[in-house]
């Protein structure tokens, strides 16, 4: 059993509603601006090795990886089967409510790397999570945890809700720690905003990761 970090009250949303019917309906949008979208490519690009087996958790109908990416295999998991369907990037996916259940239906050791885009924001046991994603990534791979600002504030645990960008990110910190995952990395950049904004030195989304080494 992982160790607990967050308290009960850390643990409740707004909406206490099942999360399979609020993402019943696939949104077919990005919930991030170009910026953030190219940054989070770029890291992927320096990150992952060609030929490397994927999970990316929580995913949707895109995943944001190199168009010169050739992977062994990319596993898609998220909650719209509709969505998951779409992304072209994933050989095959699966659907699973991790605030339900955390454990995964992966072998163990059998990833390189597991990605996590703008979903970290809602696990209500991310002890339990960050402990499985240990499991089932080899020694020497790593997971990649990024966000930013948008979330749907009502799905978002109180955790989340109530720390900053920077204790966000010490916090997804924490949870990986703990569970034997070793930091590699923490970002915490600007991105230009889209258009004639970006070119006067407007700023988009910010973009925030964790890199950690099985």
């Amino acid at each position: 059993m992982s160790a607990t970090l967050l308290t009960a009250r850390q643990r409740r949303k707004q909406d206490e509603g099942d999360d399979a019917l609020f993402y019943a309906e696939p949104r077919f949008v990005h919930h991030l601006d170009a910026g953030f979208r190219q940054r989070l490519t770029a890291l992927y690009q320096q990150r992952l090795p060609q030929g490397a087996v994927l999970l990316d958790l929580m995913s949707s109908w895109v995943s944001h990886l190199p168009e010169s990416g050739h992977y062994g295999e990319v596993i898609g998991h998220g909650l719209n089967a509709a969505e998951l369907a779409a992304n072209p990037r994933l050989d095959r996916h699966f659907v699973q409510n991790l605030n339900k259940s955390q454990t995964l239906p992966l072998a163990s050791a059998s990833l390189d790397a597991v990605l996590v885009v703008a979903g970290w924001q809602y696990l209500q046991h991310p002890e339990a999570i960050a402990a499985e994603l240990a499991r089932v990534v080899r020694p020497g791979g790593e997971v990649i945890v990024a966000f930013s600002n948008r979330m749907f504030a009502r799905k978002a645990p109180v955790a989340w809700l109530e720390s900053s960008d920077r204790e966000r990110l010490t916090l997804v910190g924490q949870l990986l720690v703990q569970a034997g995952w070793s930091i590699d990395a923490v970002i915490a950049e600007d991105t230009p905003a889209s258009g004639p904004l970006g070119w006067l030195g407007g700023k988009g989304d910010p973009f925030f990761a964790v890199v950690a080494k099985a």
